[in-house]
């Protein structure tokens, strides 16, 4: 009974014109999507993989320079793109996308997509994850919201039950026949997705991409399969149509409109992020009062030059065996990066307060909870952000103390104009990075996959009781 019942409503679905014709838009959307959205992950990786060879080979293959002039000379890192960021592209249109590193200073990223784009990427972006998270919930309302309530005012749901079936069996039928309609609507843009990717989008199978976008498919799933419960839920315990589609419409526009926006305004108004021009006062005022690096005679250079010249068993700076302006850049560089890291380590926490906001949202909106985990798997996400920002400092740092290494030892004390060799620069490695694999990424979000687990349990269990107290007549 309970499969002829499946079978029915899976059949019946899909000789609604109306429906059909909803479910053909949306399947087009998504196709549309996950072709356009990989054409833009492509121009965006070329343009950017171009831009950081182009970047290495200048830094390579630098005229003969005073080491310090190459450290301010500086260089590029560019972040590669996630391999299934083009099924979301999360953050990735609005934070930066190159670092420019040089002695001294630590950079944010610039150069985003937003920055470049007009107004309008401000109302958001088609992208695969867009159609998944907000137009199926919307075509599964449609589709479920006459579950229960059609077959009362039909009074076929008393013929059903008069065959000795429960409430609950007829639930779960009507929930098996709906996922499969789902499914249909679903797998084909998922299948071209993964044949994209793997097969003639020219992506290497690695055990980790893959691991992501079988992540990224299991998460919406069962997403789906909460918006069925929770639609067939509220389809039963409803007398009429037309209040059950307006009762689901409103915890639609609850979830994927309203609780979002207020959980980012919410996170935004209890922890304030200090303006640009504000931190650049904060930092360069506690710089100044740290070690200048360019700047001899300060006391601790005072310092530092009777140290180093006690410790060597010398006279003058010119008999010490290591170049003493080298080894206070090196000072310098290393107190200006702790107070730069300081105050971007500060940032980053209120940046991550005010997610933390939306990521406890999500135990109230599975909504949120889908869309985290989203982003995490495509790699466009706040963490994933904040992990390229982190290696790109660690390059440049590394950068800067190897260039002030070779002034200390190769360039005497007080030689301004000395030009090292330009094979010098070669043997520097270049800028690569390499996104953290998906365990990372999935660690970042314990919650909202907390949130999404006891979603699923409360529509299985709490939701399917309350069918049970459906009201027949």
């Amino acid at each position: 009974m309970i499969k002829s019942i499946a079978r029915k409503e899976f059949i019946s679905t899909l000789r609604d014109s109306r429906f059909m014709a909803l479910s053909i838009i949306v399947l087009l959307l998504l196709l549309a999507a996950t072709v356009v959205g990989l054409n833009s992950y492509r121009t965006l990786q070329e343009e950017r993989d171009v831009a950081q060879q182009t970047v290495n080979d200048q830094f390579a293959n630098s005229v003969d320079r005073h080491p310090h002039r190459m450290a301010h000379y500086g260089s590029y890192a560019f972040r590669p793109k996630s391999s299934i960021s083009f099924l979301d592209f999360g953050l990735d249109s609005y934070t930066g996308a190159a670092v420019f590193m040089e002695a001294h200073r630590q950079n944010s990223a610039n150069f985003s997509q937003a920055q470049q784009s007009s107004s309008l990427i401000r109302f958001g972006e088609m992208t695969v994850a867009f159609v998944l998270q907000m137009l199926i919930p919307l075509l599964i309302i449609f589709l479920c919201f006459g579950a229960f309530t059609q077959e009362k005012e039909t009074g076929t749901l008393k013929i059903l039950l008069s065959q000795g079936i429960s409430l609950r069996q007829v639930a779960w039928a009507k929930i098996t026949g709906y996922s499969k309609v789902v499914g249909l609507v679903v797998a084909p843009a998922l299948v071209l997705a993964s044949l994209l990717l793997f097969g003639r989008g020219g992506f290497e199978l690695e055990g980790d991409t893959l691991l992501r976008l079988l992540l990224f498919i299991l998460f919406y799933l069962v997403y789906f399969f909460i918006f069925i419960v929770l639609s067939v839920v509220v389809s039963s315990l409803h007398q009429r149509s037309n209040t059950a589609l307006v009762t689901l419409l409103g915890i639609w526009i609850l979830c994927c409109v309203i609780i979002p926006k207020a959980s980012a305004n919410l996170g935004a108004n209890l922890y304030t992020t200090p303006t640009k021009a504000q931190m650049d006062a904060d930092v360069h005022e506690e710089v100044a009062k740290g070690v200048d690096g360019h700047n001899s005679q300060d006391e601790r250079a005072e310092a530092l030059k009777k140290e180093l010249l006690k410790k060597y068993k010398v006279s003058t700076l010119e008999e010490l065996p290591v170049n003493f302006d080298g080894v206070w850049m090196a000072m310098g560089e290393e107190q200006s990066s702790k107070v730069f890291q300081e105050h971007f380590d500060e940032l980053t926490d209120i940046f991550d307060k005010q997610n933390s906001i939306s990521e406890y949202a999500s135990l109230l909106n599975p909504y949120l909870a889908v869309r985290h985990l989203s982003m995490g798997m495509a790699g466009s996400d706040f963490s994933h952000y904040t992990h390229f920002q982190n290696k790109a400092e660690e390059y440049r740092y590394n950068l800067a103390q190897g260039l002030n290494n070779i002034q200390t030892t190769q360039i005497k004390y007080g030689e301004k104009e000395t030009r090292l060799s330009s094979d010098t620069w070669k043997n520097f490695k270049p800028f690569t990075y390499e996104t953290p694999h998906a365990g990372w990424a999935l660690g970042n979000h314990l919650v909202s996959l907390l949130a999404l687990l006891v979603w699923l349990v409360l529509v299985s269990t709490v939701g399917i009781r309350l069918i049970d107290k459906t009201k027949v007549a």
